[in-house]
């Protein structure tokens, strides 16, 4: 780990001195280097565009300034003339500067490298992704006018799956109601009345051409995940992910995104009625079963109003392997299982 001392205290960098733009003559940028001991991974990529915008790895082990570089390629039949670069990460990371310009141009082939200082938080404990995305603007070149390139890169491991992941008591026994929290006022799904609707621990759930499992612990402990960006770890291949679960609040909607083996992503909105009352299609889901009443904190209660279990899903990208899938940052949502589907 860098000092800190170039960190300032309200938030911005203080670093002093002019940063450097370095013409440079190759054709593509350096190869970037392997990954650190700190297993922080990381992938490159570009717009499918004749101009070329690649982001040098980042350090994230913060708190600290980084220095970052940013090479524009000019693979266009014209000299590229004008030229300035944009460069920034997550939200709140301050960068400086935000632009800068390239002075002359630079002609077929040939390349630039633009160099910014990031400030690196703290590394957070767990798994985080952190997107870093250069744009050039031009005149010249391939005609495009503007270009842009992205680095991904991961630090820590998701978790192994959606039970590792469980964060709140969903069901709970009629003769113990008391554990039950789905949603904030200390009310849960009777185990009793799922298991008559055909949910039971354990037990196979077909829905959306997904097969899925019911939550395999007893009643009373954690056996469903409410949504707060987590990593879960997911292998399969197939045309869409399936999602299990229910809303609390008519406000349960969301945007998981996918990772690849590949090291590309990509990103579903999905939703959940709430648990009782919404329209069972709320968000475009899918009605999987109904449980009659719910317990409450005294007892079993409000028999004769159904509570509800729905399956939603999101697209994927068929020829790709998935690795792992992050969350929606909405607690409103609760899942209790996630496949691929063909």
């Amino acid at each position: 780990m860098r000092p800190a001392g170039l960190i300032g205290s309200l938030g911005t960098l203080v670093v002093a001195g002019a940063l450097a733009l370095l013409p440079a003559t190759t054709a593509t940028a350096a190869p970037a280097p392997a990954a650190t001991a700190t297993a922080t991974t990381a992938t490159a990529t570009a717009t499918a565009t004749a101009t070329a915008v690649t982001v040098s790895p980042v350090d994230l082990d913060g708190p600290a300034v980084s220095t970052v570089k940013v090479t524009v390629t000019n693979a266009g039949p014209e000299r590229m003339r004008s030229l300035k670069v944009s460069f920034g990460g997550p939200t709140g990371w301050a960068v400086q500067p935000s632009v800068l310009q390239v002075d002359g141009s630079l002609a077929k082939g040939a390349s630039a490298e633009a160099t910014f200082r990031i400030q690196v938080p703290e590394r957070r404990p767990g798994f985080t992704v952190r997107t870093f995305t250069a744009t050039a603007t031009y005149r010249g070149g391939d005609g495009a006018g503007s270009a842009t390139g992205t680095r991904t890169q991961r630090s820590g491991t998701p978790l192994a799956n959606l039970a590792a992941a469980y964060n709140n008591v969903g069901v709970t026994d009629e003769r113990d109601t008391r554990p039950g929290n789905y949603d904030g006022g200390g009310n849960s799904f009777s185990a009793q009345k799922l298991a008559d609707a055909g949910l039971r621990p354990g037990g196979s759930v077909n829905a959306l051409g997904a097969e899925l499992r019911w939550p395999n612990v007893p009643s009373g402990t954690a056996d469903n995940v409410s949504a707060a960006g987590q990593a879960i770890a997911l292998s399969g291949r197939g045309s869409r992910l399936v999602l299990l679960g229910s809303g609390v609040t008519s406000g349960a909607s969301g945007t998981a995104t996918v990772y690849y083996t590949d090291g590309t992503s990509g990103t579903g909105s999905f939703g959940f009625p709430n648990w009782s009352f919404d329209p069972a299609n709320a968000h475009g889901a899918t009605l999987v079963a109904s449980s009659d009443g719910r317990n409450r904190p005294d007892g079993y209660g409000n028999a004769g109003i159904a509570y509800r279990v729905f399956a939603h899903s999101i697209p994927l990208d068929p020829a790709k392997q998935v690795e792992f899938v992050v969350l929606p940052g909405n607690g409103n949502i609760h899942l209790f299982d996630l496949a691929v589907a063909s």
